[in-house]
């Protein structure tokens, strides 16, 4: 078992860290928000007054963080505490080159870093099923993987430092424009007045599926539900596919596009609710209620 210190104890990052507990690693744990501290201790972790304090007490530390800027504040405390060797694992969803920049400081500090973001959401990290990828020195992701496997389904090491990222924002940029697109067709088809279920079996069955329509659709209706996946932070995300795109000089009007639904969802007051939020922008730009009845026959 390993000296672990995680950093973010949010929806995603209070999951792992439990389950690391679980484990029987021994944790110390440091989140702007006393109240989760405190639920992890209560759970068996040790509380840190800082990321430095965390670091002093990990061989491995694991970050799971908002926005590229906060992760920047919290990985340069954490130096002033990570003695020669350390590992810091950063779980968040971030900007290639901007890790690549933190990795040269992480370095020139004796430590390691790995971008390690991830898929799955909280759901996922609750249910051990949460999928990594890895940009970082390949050593350091071997001696990071059995804790990574524990905790999720599978990990993939996709090269150098910030691959780890860019292979997340790719994976994103298919999600979400999947899932908008899927949302504008059916609302398209319940404004021309087809059944929307007759319309999502057929969509199936005539080959246009895709992983919302084949897993996700059947929550279309659904509203106000907890939020594990701010559409806020979705913005954020598209942001970071967009400046990927002008980095590499790979046209994404697709992706622009997607950004400027998330922003207008953001406008719409929607910012703070989750991803399952998102058919509500679209009821109040068509008009029009999308829910799907339910199947008669066992299809979903």
């Amino acid at each position: 078992m390993a000296r672990l210190g995680f950093i973010g104890l949010g929806n995603i990052g209070g999951a792992i860290a439990r389950n690391l507990l679980e484990d029987a690693h021994e944790l110390i744990v440091h989140d702007a928000d006393r109240e989760r501290v405190e639920d992890l201790v209560e759970a068996g972790a040790q509380a840190a007054i800082d990321a430095a304090d965390v670091a002093r007490h990990s061989e491995i530390s694991f970050l799971s963080l908002p926005t590229p800027d906060v992760v920047d504040a919290v990985a340069a405390n954490w130096l002033e505490g990570a003695a020669a060797g350390s590992v810091l694992v950063d779980l968040s969803t971030g900007s290639p080159a901007r890790a690549r920049a933190l990795g040269e400081r992480v370095r020139a500090a004796g430590c390691e870093l790995l971008d390690c973001p991830l898929t799955g959401g909280a759901p996922g990290a609750q249910m051990r099923i949460l999928m990594f990828m890895v940009g970082g020195d390949v050593a350091v992701y071997e001696r990071v993987r059995p804790v990574l496997e524990k905790i999720g389904r599978a990990s993939f090491h996709l090269g150098d430092q910030g691959k780890g990222m860019a292979g997340k924002l790719v994976n994103s940029a298919v999600a979400f424009s999947a899932t908008w697109a899927s949302i504008e067709a059916l609302a398209l088809g319940s404004k021309a007045g087809i059944d929307l279920r007759t319309l999502v079996d057929m969509l199936r069955t005539g080959g246009a599926g895709n992983f919302y329509l084949d897993r996700m659709v059947d929550g279309i209706g659904n509203r106000g539900a907890p939020t594990q996946f701010a559409l806020g932070l979705a913005a954020k995300d598209a942001a970071l596919m967009l400046e990927l795109g002008r980095e590499t000089g790979v046209p994404t009007p697709v992706l622009a596009q997607i950004e400027q639904v998330l922003v207008s969802a953001i406008g719409a007051g929607l910012g703070d609710a989750d991803w399952s939020d998102l058919p509500a922008l679209m009821e109040r730009q068509a008009n029009l209620r999308l829910e799907l009845p339910p199947a008669d026959d066992g299809k979903a």
